[in-house]
């Protein structure tokens, strides 16, 4: 019985000892923001995966995920609303973030298909050609995330003190794409795949959920760096909110819709914010 819990408490370990020790080190360096660190293990995870389970790949999974890297990519080159983090403060300019964000959405893509292949916890609609329920998956995102998006947007009018500031109804949409994309194919459907892997062989009826959880809770508190080095409280509490409201609903959304949907959820929480200046 010891034995079956020995990777799932190793790897919960693992993924609080990386939070913790930044914290720790980021009072005295300078680090590299948590959510860089986890995309860079993911996509070395996919890689790893890849390596192994490249045959199982169909044709259509290489086209979904170099079209997915390829509209990153070229979004990317054109943001005006989104900017993302320096990453590891060394890629700054949108021509070196467009090529870095569409290499790790296509690897994460592939890593998280190849899981998929293999039953994994989350399915792409558009890679099976399931095209009706790829798109009741996108409706049902957007309908539950929408009023959701109302309220993240007067939720940071309260917490950041700043007044509605209206942007470009065009740029808000299709930057939008930046995070909603590349963020739940990273965390919600390659890390979701690779923590299932992890632990599958000890915990197989509650490997899907646990997975689920770990991913989630992984993504949501990565935002809150800073605020980790100034009130550790604050953040469990800020993070504990967000993974109940925002966090919750794109994990079932993803394991009972298709990735599509958990996208949808959260491309309109972002197309809401910067619409409105946030």
């Amino acid at each position: 019985m010891r034995k079956r819990y020995t990777i799932p408490v190793l790897l919960i370990a693992a993924l609080l000892s990386i939070f913790l020790g930044r914290m720790l080190l980021a009072v005295r360096f300078t680090l590299p923001h948590t959510f860089h660190l986890f995309d860079t293990i993911t996509a070395a995870g996919s890689i790893l995966v890849l390596q192994r389970g490249y045959r199982n790949l169909r044709q259509q999974d290489w086209i979904l995920a170099l079209a997915l890297g390829a509209v990153i990519g070229a979004g990317m080159m054109f943001a005006t609303l989104f900017s993302p983090y320096p990453f590891f403060e060394v890629v700054r300019s949108n021509a070196e973030q467009a090529l870095l964000r569409g290499m790790f959405t296509a690897v994460a893509t592939l890593g998280g298909l190849a899981i998929m292949r293999q039953g994994g916890p989350v399915q792409i609609h558009a890679a099976n050609g399931s095209w009706r329920d790829m798109s009741w998956g996108i409706l049902a995102g957007l309908v539950i995330g929408l009023p959701l998006a109302v309220v993240n947007v007067f939720a940071l009018q309260f917490t950041q003190g700043q007044p509605i500031q209206w942007q470009d109804p065009f740029a808000a949409i299709f930057d939008a794409l930046q995070p909603g994309i590349v963020e739940e194919v990273v965390y919600r459907f390659a890390l979701w795949g690779l923590l299932w892997l992890v632990l599958r062989n000890t915990l197989p009826k509650q490997a899907i959920w646990l997975a689920g959880l770990l991913a989630m809770l992984t993504h949501n508190f990565s935002h809150f760096d800073d605020l980790f080095i100034q009130s550790p409280l604050a953040a469990l509490g800020m993070g504990t909110v967000l993974a109940l409201i925002w966090g919750l609903p794109p994990l079932l959304l993803a394991r009972r819709r298709g990735l599509e949907s958990a996208i949808a959820f959260h491309w309109i929480q972002d197309v809401a914010r910067f619409l409105a200046g946030f």
